[in-house]
């Protein structure tokens, strides 16, 4: 289980289809009850033992840095006014045992881009990728990245969260020739239609790489709409090298759709 103690968490995305709120409010930081999307992901892989916490922004996003950060001014205020509960609320938002590091991407040149903005403060290590968009139920959330560690353990190669979704849905995502006995991914294809889909499992955004990963996006050259895509590099690193995969069977929210963000609501209130 030590063996992951990082992870990335690629943030710099404009938010589009929740304009025109997100023209200057991040969509990580929009709320969930009473915490920011963002955090939910946090808790998830701090639950699953990683330590160091690598955001990757663009200039747009200082309201996640600020989030993060220490306010001496409120704590005092809380500390003065006997308001303890809130103030250890405030204080424990990071453990002081997590360290946090950020790097920007500049341009929004897609998740295998924002992945590679984190080589240098990644180094040697392996590491986790979660996408705060996948908003994964609290009570499923640890386990989840806990078992892909495990796997990843094991076979020392690049682990993902598969998520089964309606045949209806396969063109929102990455999809995976997936079996389940041996829990190997034999094939990758972005958004297909239902006719090229060869299945319906679908990449939930939860992955763990070595950093040799790194090499295989760097051979990318962009693409559509000049962006590099984490899934190309996932396909090319699989000529080389098995890739393996978890099944979640669990409630999962897509909370890059304003659907899927009212439906997490809902959950969290209940």
């Amino acid at each position: 289980m030590g063996l992951v103690k990082t992870a990335v968490f690629p943030v710099a995305g404009l938010g589009t289809r929740f304009l025109p709120l997100t023209k200057s409010t991040p969509k990580e930081m929009l709320p969930i009850v009473t915490k920011p999307l963002i955090q939910y992901a946090v808790e998830e892989a701090i639950q699953a033992g990683i330590d160091h916490l690598i955001f990757v922004t663009s200039n747009s996003k200082k309201a996640i840095e600020e989030y993060f950060d220490k306010n001496y001014e409120l704590e005092d205020r809380l500390q003065k006014n006997g308001n303890i509960k809130a103030l250890q609320q405030v204080q424990n938002i990071i453990p002081r045992s997590v360290s946090v590091s950020y790097v920007r991407q500049e341009e929004p040149k897609g998740l295998g881009d924002a992945v590679l903005k984190a080589k240098r403060l990644v180094g040697n290590e392996n590491f986790a990728v979660l996408l705060a968009d996948d908003l994964i139920a609290s009570e499923e959330s640890s386990s989840l990245l806990s078992s892909m560690i495990r796997q990843f353990s094991e076979w020392r190669t690049v682990s993902l969260a598969l998520d089964e979704v309606p045949l209806s849905e396969v063109h929102k995502y990455g999809i995976a020739s997936f079996d389940e006995e041996s829990c190997s991914v034999s094939s990758l294809i972005e958004k297909p239609s239902a006719l090229e889909a060869p299945s319906r499992w679908a990449l939930l955004g939860r992955y763990i790489f070595s950093p040799e990963i790194f090499f295989y996006l760097e051979q990318l050259k962009p693409g559509r709409a000049g962006e590099i895509q984490l899934t190309d590099g996932i396909s090319l690193m699989l000529k080389d090298k098995p890739i393996f995969a978890v099944p979640f069977h669990g409630k999962r929210f897509d909370c890059g759709s304003a659907s899927g963000f009212k439906e997490a609501i809902r959950y969290f209130l209940d």
